[in-house]
């Protein structure tokens, strides 16, 4: 495919991926008054249904869909737009008080079409990282899947499996000159360890557990000795952000390792909070913060300059992420919800920052 027609495609398309990271972003909003209602505090909407869709609102309708999104780009592809479109319409499902079988169904549909985007991508270009990121979107597909017959703690560990290898091979693949040629086969052995032992949680949860909280660790230290953080951290800018939003996230993904490797399937309202929003929020969320100016311009057709201002939002969330993990191991109550306020307030607050500097240009 030309250059001209590559952009052209880009422009025809533009429209079409803002209004899927608006979905998106309904899902982000929603996921996180849900987060407030499953934290016992105020929140602006009241719902006991949104709080209790608040786990995959905010990975498959928020996170995937972004990052189905981004996969869906690359391919150049506009039935590519499937993927994401079907996630964010399912996540909306889910919200305005459709069936929820709908909304899971359409979650599945969506997750499907991802597989099916990723292999695309795969038989493109049949390489190492593509075949991790195809694995990562089999894992979201199984999570899916599942949740039409199991409730939501029964499907964490391979939503985990998902965004840990996906995140991991994006790694790989921005860093890959400096992660050196082990990245590809330490990524393919990770990932491979992540996903049989979130397959294995599901049939005999105290093994698997810990064997995924092995893979955690394993694939956290990984990322800190070969990954760019730690030598970007001594300079400045945009590069000391990324790396310290990448340094923050791969230590999260270290403490939700530990506490699954110590305790197995988690069984009190401390552990298993530790064990989710290391992985999904102080992990998660740190790496879209990392990753927001570098990937978002391609996919929303205009620049995402850095900012300092941006070191509010991850500041806070780690230090959340603290105070809530503390909390909550701890049992002490009010510091679990000052630690999950905090959070919250963090990620909205790096969205809205996210939209002025876009604006701004």
């Amino acid at each position: 495919m030309s250059t001209v027609t590559i952009a052209a495609t880009g422009e025809r398309t533009r429209p079409l991926r803002v209004a899927l990271i608006a979905l998106a972003g309904v899902s982000l909003l929603t996921g996180l008054n849900a987060g407030l209602l499953r934290l016992g505090v105020w929140a602006p909407v009241a719902s006991d249904r949104i709080a209790d869709l608040h786990g995959p609102v905010m990975v498959l309708g928020f996170m995937g869909t972004l990052i189905s999104l981004e996969r869906a780009q690359a391919l150049r592809n506009p039935l590519a737009y499937l993927a994401p479109g079907l996630l964010g319409v399912g996540s909306l499902a889910l919200l305005s008080g459709a069936p929820v079988a709908l909304g899971k169904l359409l979650l599945l549909d969506g997750t499907v079409a991802f597989v099916v985007l990723a292999l695309a991508l795969w038989r493109r270009a049949p390489l190492g990282l593509v075949a991790a990121q195809a694995l990562a979107a089999t894992f979201a597909a199984l999570a899916a899947a599942l949740w039409l017959v199991a409730e939501i703690p029964a499907v964490i560990p391979l939503l985990a499996a998902f965004l840990i290898i996906t995140i991991a091979s994006e790694r790989a693949e921005l860093a890959q000159l400096t992660m050196g040629r082990r990245a590809v086969p330490t990524l393919l052995s990770l990932g491979s360890l992540i996903g049989a032992s979130s397959a294995l949680a599901l049939v005999v949860p105290a093994v698997g557990s810990r064997l995924l909280g092995v893979g955690c660790l394993l694939t956290a230290a990984w990322l800190l000795r070969d990954d760019v953080g730690r030598r970007m951290v001594r300079t400045s800018g945009l590069r000391r952000f990324n790396a310290a939003a990448l340094l923050g996230g791969n230590a999260w993904l270290a403490v939700a390792g530990a506490v699954w490797l110590i305790v197995g399937q988690p069984t009190s309202t401390g552990t298993y909070d530790a064990v989710v929003h290391g992985v999904f929020l102080g992990f998660g969320m740190s790496m879209i913060m990392a990753h927001a100016p570098i990937i978002f311009p391609a996919v929303i057709g205009r620049p995402l300059p850095y900012r300092p201002v941006m070191w509010i939002p991850l500041g806070l969330l780690n230090l959340g992420m603290l105070v809530r993990v503390v909390g909550g191991l701890s049992q002490i109550t009010p510091l679990h919800q000052l630690g999950g306020s905090l959070t919250v307030a963090a990620v909205l607050l790096f969205a809205v920052t996210v939209i002025i500097s876009v604006v701004k240009g």
